[in-house]
């Protein structure tokens, strides 16, 4: 594996950028800050970090975990990405794009901005990523496994969410939100909402990795019990691609393919079991990373390639029955946002 340059680079800019983190919001970064350094990591061992340039490592250095920003991300050699932090600014500064993606495993900058990269390549235009971020909330959900099973547990992690975002209340970086507090979803799910609701942000492909894609769901399940109408537009011009985990969408989008490892017992243990993956890469396991041991990384590029390329699964694959059971945690999140 080769990730070290890229992840020793964004690490030394990281250290470097530390009082200022520190001036910012001290409580957040002494209680994140390592683990947001390990889940860099994470994200260097589960997606392809060498594609980002150290021009451009400086960049997501700070803003390491930030959840809830956005990175536009264009192909390799067009051009360089950028970070926003609210969506506001994102959809006044940044060009049109042909996919959303929103990565998961360690929830960095660094994986979201890799993975953006990958599917920017495939489709030769760029991409918006969501940082899904890592906080409190997402501290005390890993404490109770929420990780390993996030289909169900990971759910649990929104009770947790008003502790979050009561911390930054003490920061100078992040403008506070009255209203925010009281939610029941995620800054990262809020964010992919904002975006997809507004007229201006109108990308063909939805794209997940693994936790990134129970993110997605809750977005959408969100948007088809509020605004229907608006479900329906992103329904007809979007295809969904999950990668490495088979989570349920609302029956209204119908346009879904799955990619799934085909040696992938961690994605399987986060998977809905009556959904059959619609690509299957032989000999790969959870990690997007060429350079994985064994060859055993999906190429997020190829998979992108052969998502687009792939027939729409019949309707009746996903049963609503199934859905109304086993996507509960999504849809009550979505009955809950503001109650």
């Amino acid at each position: 594996m080769r990730p070290m340059p890229v992840l020793a680079n964004v690490q030394m800019e990281r250290t470097a950028a530390l009082p200022e983190k520190l001036a910012d919001n001290a409580f957040r970064t002494i209680t994140l800050d390592g683990l947001q350094r390990r889940n860099a990591v994470l994200d260097a061992v589960f997606y392809d970090v060498n594609v980002i340039t150290a021009g451009e490592a400086p960049k997501l250095a700070f803003w390491l975990a930030r959840e809830g920003a956005i990175i536009f991300v264009p192909p390799t050699a067009a051009g360089t990405l950028e970070v926003f932090l609210t969506v506001d600014d994102y959809l006044e500064r940044a060009s049109p794009v042909g996919a959303l993606a929103i990565a998961g495993v360690g929830s960095s900058a660094l994986g979201a901005a890799a993975f953006a990269r990958n599917i920017a390549d495939a489709l030769g235009e760029p991409v918006a990523a969501v940082v899904s971020g890592y906080g409190l909330a997402d501290i005390l959900t890993e404490a109770l496994g929420g990780f390993f099973f996030f289909g169900a547990l990971n759910s649990i992690r929104h009770a947790f969410e008003p502790l979050d975002s009561f911390t930054k209340l003490f920061s100078k970086s992040e403008e506070f939100q009255s209203g925010y507090i009281w939610t029941r979803t995620s800054k990262d799910t809020e964010t992919v909402i904002a975006l997809l609701e507004d007229q201006r942000f109108a990308p063909r492909l939805l794209v997940g990795h693994s936790k990134g894609n129970l993110v997605l769901s809750e977005a959408l399940y969100a948007i088809e019990s509020e605004m229907p109408s608006l479900a329906d537009v992103i329904a007809t011009r979007s295809r969904i691609v999950t990668i490495s985990a088979k989570v349920g969408m609302p029956s209204l989008f119908k346009d879904v393919i799955d990619v799934m490892g085909a040696w992938d017992w961690f994605g399987a243990l986060n998977s809905r079991p009556d959904i059959s993956a619609d690509i299957v890469v032989p000999h790969a396991w959870h990690s997007t990373n060429p350079d994985f041991p064994l060859g055993m990384g999906i190429s997020v590029p190829e998979a992108i390639v052969q998502a687009i390329a792939a027939q729409r699964r019949p309707a009746p694959a996903r049963a609503a029955h199934l859905s109304a059971i086993l996507d509960a945690p999504q849809r009550t999140i979505a009955a809950l946002r503001y109650s």
